[in-house]
């Protein structure tokens, strides 16, 4: 079986510094908000290029904490709202929502699978106050057009690059492009720990030292509390784990490219659609492919076929938001583009780690169907 991600192969190719990374956390008796954490901020900042970066304990907890700031800092109130893509994962509506904001769904560009920005302004309405936009698959999703709405409307731009780490639009690097961007540092992320753990960027001052003080209980020195705060600490041993891996990130980057452009190159089946449309010029450089998602209308027919010739592959992500049962308000909105994606997208295997073999077995059996 050809495995969708090989996480014990890509963690492999570190063994030793991570188990050096370990030792050096647990010698050390110090576990949380300590020097690992410390050296992991300042990393991960210079290579988002952001004067700020705190480490949190999830990529949900990033993009809460952004809001819940804002919500402190009175740049918005409960009630506002959020524009955010219909086809995303419903993390990125859980942060909308558990700070008593509304979010507002707007339709996905059905070529790049992000959010249209030439359908944004249609769903602004004075009780607007942010776009969240998700850079999905690992491609930037961010275009001037949308640059020139938040400044017309005076609305915040947080990014949610939970899958883009590395991505870069017009000399920037994701997470460094909006106000604020949340990240996910998740196993199977292209910048995966070994548990949980999360990231807020920012150039905006007041918002970092708000937020800093909000994943710590609301407090920036011990037993003194000025904000209602959450629990939400990226722990030293994962920042420990996290500084060896984002050494090799862009060697990463390069070899998922990699396997993505023989994808786009060779796989010739009509009934498959590829990313972009296949308009390979377009990737080349920017998209990081945490992802490489194909469509057809024949999925479950073809994931089968797949499963059957020993290729595992999944579905990012069956059902939107808007049809979840913990969304039950929304269930009677009809996003006709995001819907026909979540039925027709399926994942296939990328990593790092694939053999030549591997990927050429895909490709044919994708071409033979």
């Amino acid at each position: 079986m050809i495995k969708f991600l090989d996480l014990q192969k890509i963690n492999a190719q570190y063994e030793q510094e991570l188990k050096a990374a370990a030792n050096r956390v647990i010698d050390s008796g110090w576990y949380l908000m300590g020097k690992e954490l410390e050296t992991f901020e300042q990393n991960y900042a210079a290579f988002c290029g952001t004067k700020y970066a705190l480490g949190v304990a999830n990529g949900l907890d990033a993009l809460r904490l952004i809001f819940k700031a804002y919500i402190e800092m009175g740049v918005m109130q409960k009630g506002d709202e959020v524009i955010v893509p219909a086809n995303t994962y419903i993390a990125s509506v859980l942060a909308i929502s558990d700070n008593d904001l509304i979010p507002v769904f707007v339709e996905p560009n059905i070529d790049t699978y992000n959010l249209d920005a030439s359908k944004i302004e249609e769903a602004i309405t004075p009780k607007t106050k942010a776009i969240l936009t998700v850079h999905l698959y690992g491609q930037n999703s961010i275009d001037q057009q949308m640059l020139a709405i938040c400044k017309k409307h005076n609305l915040k731009l947080v990014e949610d690059g939970a899958q883009s780490h590395g991505a870069i639009w017009n000399g920037k690097v994701s997470g460094a492009i909006g106000d604020a961007a949340g990240h996910s540092f998740y196993p199977g992320k292209n910048l995966g720990a070994l548990g949980d753990a999360g990231a807020v960027t920012t150039n905006d001052e007041q918002l970092a030292k708000t937020i800093e003080a909000l994943r710590n209980y609301g407090s920036h020195k011990k037993y003194e509390n000025i904000y209602q705060g959450l629990n939400s600490r990226l722990d030293e041993i994962q920042a420990a784990f996290l500084n060896v891996k984002l050494k090799y990130i862009q060697q990463d980057i390069d070899a998922r490219r990699k396997v993505a452009n023989y994808y786009l190159e060779n796989i010739k089946n009509p009934a498959i659609i590829l990313p972009n449309n296949g308009c390979h010029a377009e990737l080349v450089e920017a998209h990081v492919w945490h992802l490489f998602v194909i469509r057809t209308s024949k999925r479950d027919a073809l994931q089968k076929y797949l499963s059957d010739n020993g290729i595992q592959t999944l579905i990012h992500y069956p059902i939107p938001p808007h049809k979840q049962e913990a969304y039950q308000e929304y269930n009677y909105l009809s996003f006709p583009i995001a819907e026909k994606m979540h039925d027709e997208v399926m994942s296939l295997p990328i990593s790092g780690v694939m053999k030549v073999e591997e990927i050429k077995a895909i490709v044919k059996a994708l071409n033979n169907y």
